[in-house]
This record gives structure tokens, sequence and C-alpha cells, in this order.
């Protein structure tokens, strides 16, 4: 009974150990922008160019979690967008999603650098709004019912070197505990 007691706690530190070291790496991913070392797709948009590709707010990083149980860890995200970013697909565009490319291009062109008489301005910021109202209103312009490709860019799963880790974490728990073990002989 004190063996099994004993084994009961080496699980749980090893299911505490990968809980730590996976929710690390899977953090990391949005730092290197891959899913270990599959590169994300780069963004076709022109919105935020040069920025991290799936942080906007960082909603998305921060609903990565994960649950525990005795025997396993389960790791998932609430966030509304985590299943089409991870695994990729296809998304209809529907009269609501038109009304808001509406919104956003008519919000774009509003704020556009204008000079005295009307014209827009040619600076660097009015070419860069200008380059992102034309992308919204290629949007808007989309029938309803036609398809959006969003790529897959995995930030959770399985990978070899998610059981490289999980490997290396039980061969090192189990190899700490079979050292400390005090075996009597008769």
């Amino acid at each position: 009974m004190m063996m099994e007691n004993d084994l009961q706690k080496v699980i749980a530190q090893i299911l505490r150990d990968i809980r730590v070291d996976l929710t690390d790496e899977f953090d990391r991913n949005f730092e290197r922008q891959s899913f270990f070392s599959q590169k994300w797709a780069r963004r076709k948009s022109p919105l935020r160019p040069g920025g991290s590709i799936l942080i906007d707010t960082g909603g998305l990083r921060r609903s990565v979690q994960s649950e525990t149980t005795d025997s396993s860890i389960i790791f998932y995200s609430s966030h509304p967008a985590a299943s089409i970013h991870n695994e990729g697909g296809e998304i209809k565009v529907t009269r609501k999603m038109k009304a808001y490319f509406w919104h956003k291009y008519y919000d774009t062109t509003a704020s556009f650098g204008r000079k005295k008489n009307g014209e827009r301005r040619h600076d660097k910021r009015t070419v860069q709004l200008s380059t992102e109202a034309e992308f919204w209103k290629l949007l808007a312009l989309m029938k309803v019912g036609s398809s959006i490709k969003i790529p897959k860019r995995q930030f959770l799963g399985t990978a070899p070197e998610v059981e490289k880790t999980v490997t290396e974490i039980i061969e090192e728990n189990l190899s700490e505990y079979f050292n400390h073990l005090d075996i009597k002989q008769k």
C-alpha cells in the first residue's frame, strides 16, 4: 500500500511537470509564430503589416488553459476563434459579416489624411490606410455564402517536441523516484 501511494505521488508530480513545461511551450508558439518548428502561414491582409501572427489583443494567447485529472492533462482554449486558427478551415461570408466589412471600410476611409482642398494626402499613414480600405472593400464585395480560407496556424496539440518533452519528464521523475527508493532485503 505504501508503494502504491508513492507511485500516485510520482504520477501527480509527472503530470504537474508536464503541465508546467507544455504550458510554457504552447505559449512560446505565439512568440515563435510557429507550432514548434512548423512556421505559420504569413498574413495576406494589409492589416498590421509586420505585426505578430495570431496576436492582436492577446486574447487567443491568454485563452490557452489546461485541466489535470488523476491520470491525464487536457490543454484547450475557449476562445471563439481558437478552433479555426488551430485547425484551419473555411468560414462562410454572412450578411452580418458584409455589414461589418463595409463599416470597417468607411471607418478606414474616414481616417485618411486630407489636404485643405479635400484631396487625399500621400503620406505613409494615408497610403497604408488606403491599402487597408481596399482590403475591407474586397471583403465587403464578396457574395453572401462565399468562403474565406483560414490557414492552419496550430498552437496546441501533439508534435514530436511534445512527445520528447513528456518522455524526458517521465524518465527524469521515475529515475529520481527509483534512486531515492529505500529497498530492504531480508
